[in-house]
């Protein structure tokens, strides 16, 4: 069963500019996400589409980015496509939600990154 949905639209160039900045991409990428990004041809892309994951997963779980933290969520690129990495307290918001899985899709598009997050497996009421 989907117990959460979430969806973000990103800005490659907002957060090329607001990588311009002092300190922006300590405080809201983990040291992987930044390792990863700053190895690829357009490093503000990456980093667009990890934003736009943390932004998704905030939403699926209707928590809010403030509640997740930026740093608890964190999005790894493997062979069989992105995964979602979730440290406390965002992994005890899942746990809370009986969720047992976190689902991760991106595209780019132009000047554009899109993340979709479904949350999967808990039991929730369903309204018809």
């Amino acid at each position: 069963m989907i117990t959460g949905v979430g969806i973000d639209l990103c800005r490659i160039s907002r957060i090329a500019e607001c990588l311009s900045r002092p300190g922006f991409e300590e405080k809201v990428f983990a040291e992987r996400e930044r390792i990863y990004a700053k190895n690829m041809k357009n490093p503000a892309q990456h980093f667009a589409a990890s934003f736009a994951a943390k932004e998704a997963f905030a939403k699926a779980g209707g928590w809010g980015i403030g509640k997740v933290g930026l740093k608890n969520v964190w999005l790894e690129r493997t062979p069989t496509g992105p995964v979602i990495f979730l440290e406390d307290p965002a992994r005890l918001l899942v746990e809370s939600t009986g969720a047992k899985k976190v689902h991760v899709s991106l595209s780019h598009d132009g000047d554009n990154v899109v993340a979709i997050v479904l949350l999967e497996g808990g039991s929730q009421n369903v309204s018809l």
